[in-house]
């Protein structure tokens, strides 16, 4: 479907590959991240199933009498939503099944439905594809000088990329990037953000399943777990910390059920632990880092709206500097089948993020904000893969560190990248 001013997202080649491979494909990720906009893109008709007045309530009802109407249209068809009707992920398999056709229909959806009323779980007819918000380099903000996947592989060119300065990186932070954000001021979206939560803890946490949250208490989480960003604390010192800032307690049952609904949601989106036996006497860790779907949902939680403060707190803009890095590292590396994770183990060694080939290579980045850094981080990385080098282990192919505030794209004497985050692509 024509559609103006689309911004073109980095999902779209791999959209347009699995229509190729599966009857169906499900667009899955949080809300207002673009993911029916990009199902339009790439269909010829669609059905929107939405809970409201009017006509998407209406069809929320057809589709749960005669699915068959909602099918019909031309293909490949959108269905907007339509975890509101699970009934439907049975009927387009069917249909599948039946006429053996590929790319026939695209399913969006911004929350994880129950599987009640769902008898297959759709092998083999359904292509999935997480869809995160707007990395640097889709909204425009990246030059895309240097490509992950070439960097990956040990190809690359070095390149003066120009100078970045601090308040902008902090603008894009609190900006965030949200398609229906990219030309607000970093206070206006703030204020977006701020409603964006609110409505999720007033109305979607509640329609999810139909279970009565408290409120209250939803709110004292997500603070938390903005307080604390881009660290790997368990879900015992959530509740402390709740304790310990907000002198209110929370049960830890409960509090794991609300982690849940709010990842069924899609507004978190946490990196899994690097577990692959590069050793097997060293003990990784298996604590997920965590992170909210974009950086912009913890400034909102923190009350952070504008650049200056962030730039007075530079320990909160360091954490907040590695979610929006990992944002982008997770979207480019998808791009090419690569999977992102985070590395800690009980020898107190970490690296911000791994990316694993699927070829099972893997590389180590270093997230680091000012260019005075990239010493430390660079002997950090050298001396993790001469220790894992010594111990017989599988080390690390690539060794890079990820900057903010650097104005070139180089590989130093030692054979540590060094990336300015504005210049990357996938």
């Amino acid at each position: 479907m024509e559609i103006k001013n689309y911004k073109n997202r980095i999902a779209d080649s791999k959209i347009e590959h699995y229509l190729k491979l599966f009857g169906a494909i499900s667009i899955k990720g949080p809300k207002y991240c673009g993911k029916t906009w990009a199902g339009r893109y790439h269909s010829n008709s669609e059905v929107l199933l939405h809970k409201t007045t009017g006509e998407a309530s209406n069809n929320v009802e057809l589709a749960k009498i005669s699915p068959v109407l909602i099918l019909e249209g031309a293909k490949p068809r959108l269905i907007d939503e339509w975890q509101e009707t699970t009934n439907l992920w049975d009927e387009i398999r069917v249909d599948v099944d039946k006429t053996g056709l590929k790319g026939q229909y695209i399913l969006t959806g911004s929350s994880t439905p129950n599987r009640k009323g769902i008898a297959h779980s759709g092998a083999g007819r359904y292509g999935k594809i997480h869809l995160r918000t707007m990395s640097l380099f889709e909204s425009g903000d990246s030059s895309g000088d240097i490509s992950l996947e070439e960097l990956c592989n040990n190809k690359f060119k070095e390149k003066l990329t120009g100078e970045v300065d601090l308040k902008h990186l902090a603008s894009l932070i609190i900006r965030g990037g949200w398609p229906g954000n990219l030309n607000y001021s970093p206070k206006d979206a703030s204020e977006v953000i701020e409603e964006y939560i609110n409505l999720i803890i007033d109305d979607d946490l509640n329609r999810l399943d139909g279970i009565n949250r408290d409120k209250h208490k939803v709110k004292l989480l997500l603070r938390s777990l903005a307080r604390n960003e881009s660290t790997t604390v368990s879900n015992m010192t959530l509740k402390k910390d709740i304790n310990e800032i907000d002198n209110e307690d929370i049960d830890i049952d409960t509090l794991a059920s609300y982690l849940d609904a709010l990842d069924r949601l899609f507004l978190l989106d946490n990196d899994e632990p690097f577990s692959t036996n590069i050793r097997s006497s060293i003990r990784v860790k298996q604590s997920e880092k965590r992170h909210f779907a974009d950086p912009s949902i913890t400034c909102s939680l923190l009350n952070i709206k504008e650049e200056s403060k962030l730039i007075n707190d530079l320990e909160t803009f360091g954490f907040l500097f590695e979610a929006m890095v990992e944002r982008d590292l997770k979207i480019y590396a998808d791009s090419f089948n690569a999977k992102c994770y985070h590395y800690q183990d009980y020898q107190n060694r970490e690296v911000d993020s791994i990316i694993e080939l699927d070829n099972g290579e893997w590389c180590a980045f270093e997230i680091k904000i000012g260019a005075n850094k990239i010493e430390e981080a660079a002997k950090s990385l050298i001396k993790l893969k001469t220790q894992i080098e010594n111990e017989n282990g599988k080390a690390p192919s690539v060794l890079c560190v990820i900057c903010g505030l650097t104005s070139a794209a180089y590989r130093r004497p030692d054979g540590v990248y060094v990336v300015p985050i504005t210049a990357l692509k996938p």
